[in-house]
């Protein structure tokens, strides 16, 4: 349910997406950090930001308009604080207990229902949650919403769709990616290759025990794509036990007993090795990819996610992070009105483009690689130079289905990834990877947070 970079280290971090100096706004920047205040005259009020921005090219990209807004604001100013985000849920949970907690957070989306529920999010003011449901795409808004009521602004939104190799389907004699399940089966069969001693050398369709993004976010993206959800409607049980489900389960079990898939190889080093000719996975690796491959980056491709049936209503899975205000914030009013400034507030970019503007989330997102929820946004920043391979992510903003977030979702997602691996190494059978995901997760969810 979450990209790899999400819990098994920022592993997309570590490379920053090349991307044209003319999608980066324009603004100050290198103000210094404020000193802590009340907001009398002479002593301004102080916002901490906790997110996990700690490092690298995301911290400086978040400084940016952090510093844009001190150097232009008196009254209030913004101190960022990060923590790694395999620690940010506990971060939040035990600062909030012990009085600490930052008066603005970015949380993981999947994490809204369990802060909601422990009383550490403030729902979003009328006209603010107005302008969220009026600028966001309805999987990004849906994603920062909790029991209908929206907690925050859409930041990072990552949708999944297939990666491909040209080369290897055109080796195969496949003169397209596959638009539907049984064309992506047969394809897969057809690129798969194995030495003598039955070792794989090219995975046809790429599953991997590797991390969430090709366990659970896979799965989960195909699962959609079938018109099927984990978690029921009203978040107290699941619902992957269903003839959506079965018929995911049913695809990759066949594809791992026929020899396409092999699920113990990283997916991630043997994809840019070219062993890999399909896997599904997140925007966010497109950047990592044209970084690594190099040259070898031409034969890489993005399709739409596949659907059972050539008549299926597409469908994908989204993920994302929001920015929201602590319940014990000081100055609630002070804080929506910063974020409202830095989501919401639109300026110009230095484009090909003339007059064309975005807002500064927008702007910091796409330097670092990602996308939001703001499609208008993306369209903008990706209409010059940009690389083409980003914009089946793009277009799956109109259709993808967030993740759920209810109270139990980090648990359930972790069920849910321990089973569909027991299944993908033999160790249950689909039927027995139904029964016991329904058993476990529906006594996540349902249990009082």
């Amino acid at each position: 349910m979450t990209p790899s970079h999400r819990t098994g280290g920022l592993s997309r971090r570590h490379f920053a997406l090349v991307l044209p100096s003319a999608l980066l706004v324009s603004g100050a920047s290198g103000c210094a950090a404020p000193h802590q205040g009340t907001g009398r005259p002479g002593d301004p009020i102080v916002l901490t930001l906790l997110s996990h921005y700690a490092s690298g090219t995301l911290k400086e990209a978040l400084q940016r308009p952090v510093d844009e807004w001190n150097a232009t604001h008196d009254r209030v100013k913004v101190r960022t604080k990060a923590v790694e985000f395999t620690d940010l849920l506990t971060t939040f949970m035990v600062r909030q207990a012990a009085g600490q907690g930052a008066d603005i957070l970015h949380p993981y989306c999947l994490w809204n229902g369990q802060l909601v529920q422990a009383g550490v999010l403030r729902p979003a003011p009328s006209e603010h949650a107005e302008e969220i449901r009026r600028g966001y795409g309805g999987a990004a808004v849906g994603a920062s919403s909790v029991g209908g009521k929206t907690y925050g602004y859409p930041t990072e939104v990552q949708t999944y769709a297939l990666y491909y190799n040209k080369r290897l389907l055109r080796e195969a004699g496949i003169a397209r990616p596959p638009r539907t399940w049984h064309e992506l089966e047969e394809a897969a069969y057809r690129t798969a290759r194995r030495d003598g001693y039955g070792n794989t050398l090219v995975q046809g369709f790429g599953l991997s025990t590797y991390d969430d993004s090709t366990t659970v976010g896979q799965t989960l993206a195909l699962l959609n794509a079938a018109g099927g959800t984990f978690v029921s409607a009203d978040g107290r049980n699941t619902a992957i036990d269903s003839p959506a489900g079965r018929a995911v389960f049913d695809l990759e079990h066949r594809l791992i007993v026929n020899g396409a898939s092999a699920p113990g190889v990283n997916v991630y080093k043997a994809f840019q090795s070219g062993q890999v000719a399909m896997v599904v996975s997140a925007g966010w690796w497109t950047g990592s990819l044209k970084t690594e491959m190099g040259k070898d980056y031409r034969d890489v491709g993005v399709a739409p996610l596949p659907v059972p049936e050539a008549d299926d209503r597409r469908a994908t899975l989204s993920t994302g992070f929001m920015l929201g205000v602590n319940t014990a914030s000081e100055h609630p009013r002070e804080a929506w009105e910063f974020l409202r400034w830095l989501n919401t507030e639109k300026v110009s970019v230095k484009s090909a483009k003339k007059g064309a503007t975005a807002t500064r989330m927008s702007s910091l997102q796409v330097s670092v690689g990602s996308l939001t929820g703001r499609a208008e946004d993306m369209r903008t920043l990706l209409s010059q130079g940009s690389d083409p391979n980003l914009r089946p992510f793009l277009d799956a903003l109109a259709y993808a289905v967030p993740e759920p977030n209810v109270a139990g979702a980090q648990q359930a997602k972790s069920l849910l990834r321990k089973n569909i691996e027991a299944l993908w190494t033999g160790q249950q059978s689909v039927d027995e990877s139904l029964r016991t995901i329904r058993r476990q997760v529906d006594q996540e969810v349902s249990r009082s947070w």
